[in-house]
């Protein structure tokens, strides 16, 4: 079942999230920097069945600034909506679970698969892999302060020397873990070679709590085959999703024009702008905006000249000479009538 949370039609889960149902499958992967409301509201619109909070560290939430709230905010729509946090300190991560337990998710996620160094080099994220049975100390604390379900997402390992992703799934499991992500790589992969999603099979099949899949899907046709290699509850877009929330519609970018593209990145900007004022909002939405562009005909010089815009006027009459261009050139290029292409003529 390729989709697609439904908010209106009243339909069977997808799957459960101890008691909370997610009526859909495909879903937008926490990605800092991208993951932010107002991106997950575009990828929910098209399909998305849940969202996740870019993840926030422990420390920023106790000791947290406006930017780090802000990080936390989110709109009733996205619901179920899960905050991913990280941190290395048992109790410290309890304390910071506790502090925004009341803000309204539906779910906290624990992140145990970012493989950055300024993050599992200080004990975090994957480094927590490294120490299974901490890891069951920090659900069983958490599952036990919280009225939320609870869940990880984790990798595979440290290294392929130390693949202990079945052992660290039964411990979740063991420990109150409601879900379980699994990306197929470990830490020292990072984001290179390929993800193993024989490996995510293996954690379906040894625990009985829903598992997503994540990890090597690029494309519409990746959801399916992850689904049927890996029996997962759900699959997980990260990357191939920047730019392209389309993909949770079932629709490969490819099918995707530029008309369809203009009128997003104009609505992605507008929420862009809304959520963090005009010129943080700008400058946060280059990064996107290089992204929709991306294998268009011609775009090389528009890109460079958006990503430098300083208003917002500048950045939409760029896009609209842009359009008018491509839409000249298409004119230009268009056949000519053969004679077999000659309507009869009605005598």
């Amino acid at each position: 079942m390729i989709n697609h949370s439904d908010h209106t039609q009243p339909q069977n889960p997808a799957f459960m999230v101890r008691d909370i149902p997610v009526y859909g499958d495909v879903i937008l992967s926490p990605m800092a920097g991208f993951s932010d409301k107002p991106y997950r509201l575009i990828c929910r619109e098209y399909g998305s069945a849940m969202s996740y909070s870019e993840f926030v560290s422990v420390h920023a939430i106790l000791h947290g600034n406006d930017r780090t709230w802000q990080m936390l905010a989110f709109d009733e729509s996205e619901r179920p909506m899960t905050f991913q946090i990280f941190g290395s300190d048992e109790a410290i991560i309890e304390q910071a679970a506790r502090e925004i337990e009341p803000l309204g998710p539906d779910i906290i996620d624990i992140n145990m698969g970012c493989s950055v160094p300024k993050v599992s080099g200080k004990g975090a994220g994957a480094a927590l892999l490294k120490d299974p049975p901490k890891i069951g100390r920090i659900f069983k604390r958490l599952t036990k302060a919280l009225s939320v379900p609870v869940t990880g997402k984790i990798r595979l390992g440290w290294d392929e020397t130390s693949l202990n992703y079945l052992e660290v799934a039964k411990i979740l499991e063991d420990n109150g873990a409601a879900l379980i992500a699994v990306h197929g790589r470990t830490k020292l992969q990072a984001y290179n070679g390929s993800a193993n999603w024989d490996a995510i099979a293996e954690i379906k099949q040894s625990v009985r709590v829903p598992v997503i899949g994540n990890g090597d899907v690029a494309c519409v046709a990746d959801i399916q085959r992850m689904k049927q290699h890996t029996g997962c509850d759900a699959v997980m877009i990260a990357r191939a999703a920047i730019g392209n929330p389309w993909i949770f519609q079932g629709k490969d970018i490819e099918q995707v024009t530029l008309a369809e593209k203009a009128r997003l990145i104009y609505r992605h900007l507008d929420l862009m702008l809304d959520f963090y004022g005009e010129e943080r909002g700008l400058i946060l939405f280059r990064k996107h905006v290089v992204k929709y562009v991306r294998g268009l005909k011609h775009s090389a010089a528009v890109k460079a000249k958006l990503v430098t815009c300083t208003t917002p006027e500048q950045f939409i009459d760029l896009m609209n000479e842009y359009e008018a261009e491509m839409a000249q050139r298409e004119k230009r290029q268009a056949p000519l009538p053969s004679a077999v292409d000659q309507p009869p003529v009605i005598t």
